[in-house]
């Protein structure tokens, strides 16, 4: 991954992750997983772990711990109604920026 999509992904990751979270709950690994999936394989376990600290600590998302078959339980992950507020509002900022960027490349038009 290039450095200019490592830039324009530290912006917008936490509204991929809870875009993915709006689909269903998911621990840590299984949202790397995806994202992996969606072709973003560049990003670390260790940057979605972050990412999930702060938006729980935001009240974003609600936290249930799961049985694990080995170590300790897994934080299961899943949006609530101020994270799908926050998600809403992202859906619109990202409207809003990609018709002006689209705007640029079409020549301003």
């Amino acid at each position: 991954m290039g450095k200019q999509m490592t830039e324009m992904l530290k912006g917008t990751l936490e509204g991929i992750v809870l875009a993915i979270l709006s689909l269903r709950s998911a621990y840590g690994y299984e949202i790397t997983a995806r994202l992996r999936e969606m072709g973003f394989s560049g990003i670390a376990e260790g940057t979605v772990y972050a990412l999930l600290v702060r938006v729980e600590r935001r009240g974003l998302v609600d936290v249930e711990k799961h049985p694990s078959e080995k170590g300790p339980p897994r934080k299961v992950y899943s949006l609530n109604a101020t994270g799908q507020e926050y998600l809403a509002e992202f859906w619109e900022t990202w409207r809003f920026l990609t018709g002006r960027l689209e705007q640029l490349h079409e020549g301003g038009r």
